[in-house]
């Protein structure tokens, strides 16, 4: 044996030497019994759903299976998608005028947009729908034209719907524009640059990361809410489920249909939403 490994030996404590430190106690975390009893309860009873909804002959599974590609579902689906497409576009692009005639030193863009946001989301979105499609009453001809000529079911769809979101987008865009820090404009502008590349290069850039969040949340509201279009018998996802369950009578199944495929647009909308939340939360502690 060397004479280092000697030295090491003979200065090493020994495990009973009253001068050697005590090792550190180490922590033992309470159990939660409470926890782990309702996590295995909520699994029980989740097993238990899911049991019956799958062995459950009420909800016929094949007849789900049957209609669930079916042209008349398909066809409704397109439109459902058509239809949350360009209400989202046009929504926020009134929206955000809105939001900067809300912003604006013009204290009559002020006003009329304030009042904007304040009627539509006073008025509940089935009653914008009922009273354009009755619209007719009031203005029988427009530009020379039968109103019930111009305006079609899905014409009215789309514009009940659009005024409607365009009132919360408003509201969603200025939250995100006051969000960003004044300095930042300050500074910009101490740069010398225009209003418009102030806008387009350091306030949307950072107020999208307060815009997404809600903007995603409107997408998804908007996918489901355009199910209250059937009211005005336009051929949406819900209405073409309808129409078949209306001949066929097997109202439960068709149902079905419709809710998952709700289900699956949503969840990737839902997919969709998260990517670009990371891609505008770059170098803040929310892209963690």
């Amino acid at each position: 044996m060397s004479s280092d490994t000697l030295a090491k030996v003979a200065t090493a404590p020994s495990p009973r030497d009253p001068d050697a430190s005590p090792a550190e106690p180490r922590i033992v975390p309470r159990p939660r019994v409470g926890q782990w009893t309702a996590a295995v309860v909520v699994l029980v009873l989740l097993a238990l759903a899911a049991d019956s909804v799958v062995r459950n002959e009420a909800f016929q599974w094949d007849v789900v299976a049957g209609h669930f590609t079916s042209a008349a579902v398909l066809r409704g689906l397109g439109l459902t998608l058509w239809l949350t497409a360009l209400v989202m576009a046009l929504g926020f692009t009134l929206g955000t005028l809105l939001a900067m005639g809300r912003l604006s030193d013009n204290p009559v863009l002020r006003a009329v947009s304030w009042g904007y946001v304040w009627f539509f989301r006073s008025m509940p979105i089935l009653v914008q729908l009922l009273f354009w499609f009755n619209i007719g009453a009031l203005y029988p001809q427009v530009f020379g034209v039968k109103t019930v000529d111009l305006l079609g079911p899905v014409t009215i769809a789309v514009i009940g719907l659009t005024l409607h979101e365009a009132a919360y987008a408003a509201e969603v865009v200025r939250g995100g524009i006051l969000s960003v820090d004044r300095g930042q404009v300050e500074a910009a502008r101490s740069l010398g640059l225009g209003r418009w590349r102030r806008w387009r290069r350091i306030v949307l850039p950072q107020a999208m990361r307060s815009i997404v969040p809600p903007a995603g949340n409107m997408l998804i509201g908007t996918l489901k809410g355009t199910s209250i279009v059937s009211v005005i018998a336009v051929q949406d996802l819900l209405y073409s489920v309808q129409l078949v369950y209306h001949r066929t009578y097997q109202v439960i199944p068709l149902l079905m249909v419709a809710t998952i495929w709700y289900v699956v647009v949503t969840s990737v909308l839902s997919v969709g939403q998260y990517y670009v939340e990371r891609h505008y939360a770059r170098g803040s502690e929310r892209s963690r």
